[in-house]
């Protein structure tokens, strides 16, 4: 066989065990375009003013509070509103000035007052450290409670005394004397304050009182009657504390129950077991440091119940204070 159709055969061959050659891809249909949606904008719908606007006078206007880009009317009041302060809460620093100053201008402690170991003066004026506007929260008060009240940095204004508090002893604890400068500024302070917030006598309170055993300031040289003579804070009638030091003597005092009772009318926040147990001694510990600090032991007696019962009495009432001491 000639060579050329030897190749021809060959050619033939290898085309057979390749297969058919693939049919032609279809051409895709035309795809139809994407429609744009139009979002419209909403306009809403504004008035036109109906009339000009009010022009206050030039004295009106002397009255009005200045802010950015507009001013602030202040001559109608609301009702429907209340005081956000409704507490005020006495401390002592436990330290001098610079210790004070450093740790009351940090990040983990504050207060709204501070008053120093020596208050400076101007015009015959003694002068306090404002640290925060009042209208602030200050974290002064921590862990605490008062009445129907927890928490009370929401709702009170804070007061901080440089002193050093107490040293320990082996005889027990050495307390330390505020000085007159101070006890001055915190009456004129305090006073203003109380008189501003219309804060009630019984919510006047020592860090103590909110915190028993976990605080002791401002400690027991604190002169709580020197203030209330002064109008701020409470402090019970003599006259009153001898007329039941009288009814509770020879025995009669009253049951730890009533005792219970009595100082969570008064504010103190504790549980009523009818055992002096360990909250009650604590809360009992403060409460003989800011009404009898010359004993505050804790040892539940007929003075500490006649203070505790004329409290009661002159600011709660005299049926309250025979209430609680008719169900014991």
């Amino acid at each position: 066989m000639p060579k050329r159709f030897l190749s021809l055969a060959f050619a033939l061959l290898l085309a057979g065990c390749a297969g058919a050659p693939p049919a032609p891809t279809p051409p895709s249909p035309p795809q139809a375009p994407t429609p744009v949606v139009e979002v419209p904008d909403f306009e809403t719908p504004v008035i036109q003013d109906r009339a000009p606007a009010r022009r206050y006078s030039a004295e009106q206007g002397r009255a009005l509070e200045r802010r950015s880009g507009y001013r602030v009317d202040h001559s109608v009041r609301s009702a429907g509103v209340n005081q956000r302060v409704r507490y005020l809460v006495i401390h002592y620093t436990g330290g001098d000035d610079a210790a004070a100053l450093r740790a009351l201008t940090g990040s983990q402690v504050g207060t709204h007052y501070l008053v120093l170991d020596q208050p400076g003066e101007f015009q015959q004026q003694p002068v306090v450290l404002q640290l925060a506007d009042e209208s602030m929260r200050a974290w002064h008060a921590g862990v605490s409670a008062w009445g129907d009240r927890e928490g009370l940095n929401d709702t009170s204004i804070g007061i901080e005394i440089v002193n050093p508090g107490f040293t320990q002893t082996p005889s027990g604890l050495s307390w330390s004397p505020f000085s007159e400068s101070q006890i001055q500024l915190v009456i004129a302070l305090a006073k203003d304050i109380v008189q501003r917030y219309d804060i009630e006598p019984t919510n006047v309170v020592a860090h103590s009182d909110i915190s028993p055993g976990r605080k002791l300031d401002p400690g027991p040289f604190f002169p709580w009657q020197r203030l209330a003579q002064a109008g701020v804070g409470a402090w019970p009638e003599r006259a009153t504390v001898a007329r039941y030091l009288n009814q509770f003597s020879n025995g009669r005092v009253p049951s730890v129950r009533a005792l219970q009772q009595g100082l969570a009318r008064y504010g103190y926040r504790l549980e009523q077991t009818g055992r002096m147990d360990d909250q009650t001694l604590r809360v009992l510990k403060s409460f003989q440091m800011r009404f009898r600090p010359t004993d505050h032991t804790g040892f539940y007696d007929a003075e500490s119940a006649a203070i505790l019962f004329a409290l009661i009495e002159k600011y709660h009432g005299p049926a309250q204070a025979g209430a609680i001491l008719a169900s014991s």
